[in-house]
């Protein structure tokens, strides 16, 4: 896989760094669930948690955001602790953000996108989050669409996650990316899940049924200099899955909820998802909580076949 020369920007953590040079298996973590996705101290102890996961699975972990305008692959557990405490005064950084937290010298919590990119700035292949961001319902008229999408169409890394976020188009998403050419594959299943749920009614574009079959896949495409990378989905365990139908309900309270109180933006995601928990009475938090941790473990046997 194709790097970038270290730079003033780039900062992986000495162990990263180690293991870079090493060629230990690496998987990458996003920060916006420590600072967006949940509230304090569950934030840290799932971050902490997700990356004890990985190294039990013989991978490194990079959890990745930017401190002090430095593009960080690999956080001490202060600095973990620092994003949690700070919660949403840290702001989500996607591609678009970048430049501007740099030459501000300030720190933000990387998405999707924005994960990807320090990823694969460091030589970082596999990364593993809960759920891609994707098309929002009703995009249509509010052309809202996540700008993971283009990143996983131009940036060469896999990302391990439990489908598209539930409060998205699970259908208008996977149209997005079949035309964009990321292929999306499902781990020992040919339909996608949705995220809470295993079943969503769409199917994947190919089943894979172990960890190196998906390594051989993804050394294939980057063989062949495509320059995207791939969707991996992971189906939520079936012991911590909700039901698809309830959580739909769940759902569609919370978007008249955001459309009455008019939250857009940035806002609506992290609006969403407290709002789901407070209508399951926490039961979506600890299925999202369970599923990382799933995803982390699987990105770990991927990235250790890479």
């Amino acid at each position: 896989m194709a790097t970038e020369p270290f730079n003033e920007f780039l900062a992986p953590s000495p162990e990263v760094r180690a293991s870079l040079h090493d060629g230990k298996p690496i998987v990458a973590l996003e920060s916006t669930i420590i600072a967006h996705g949940m509230p304090y101290p569950k934030n840290v102890e799932t971050a902490l948690r997700v990356e004890q996961v990985v190294r039990a699975h013989g991978a490194v972990p990079a959890t990745c955001a930017i401190v002090q305008g430095r593009l960080k692959a690999g956080l001490s557990t202060a600095e973990i602790e620092y994003l949690g405490k700070s919660g949403t005064a840290i702001p989500k950084a996607s591609r678009r953000d970048m430049a501007y937290l740099l030459s501000q010298k300030k720190d933000g919590a990387t998405t999707v996108a924005s994960t990807m990119i320090i990823a694969y700035r460091c030589g970082i292949s596999v990364f593993a989050t809960g759920g891609i961001g994707g098309v929002h319902r009703g995009a249509r008229q509010s052309f809202d669409i996540s700008a993971d999408l283009q990143e996983l169409a131009q940036t060469p890394v896999a990302v391990v996650c439990a489908g598209v976020k539930s409060i998205l188009d699970i259908g208008l998403t996977l149209e997005y990316l079949e035309t964009f050419g990321v292929p999306v594959l499902g781990y020992q299943t040919a339909e996608f899940p949705a995220f809470y749920s295993r079943k969503s009614g769409f199917q994947v574009d190919y089943k894979m049924d172990s960890p190196e079959a998906i390594a051989r896949l993804l050394k294939a495409q980057w063989a062949l200099g495509f320059k995207g990378g791939a969707v991996v989905a992971n189906p939520v365990p079936a012991e911590h899955e909700l039901e698809f139908s309830k959580m739909e309900q769940a759902i569609e309270k919370a978007l008249a909820a955001a459309e009455q109180k008019q939250v857009k933006g940035k806002a609506i995601t992290p609006f969403l998802l407290a709002e789901i928990e407070r209508l399951t009475g926490g039961e979506s938090l600890a299925a999202n909580i369970e599923l990382v941790c799933s995803n982390a473990a699987l990105a770990a046997a991927v990235a250790g076949r890479m």
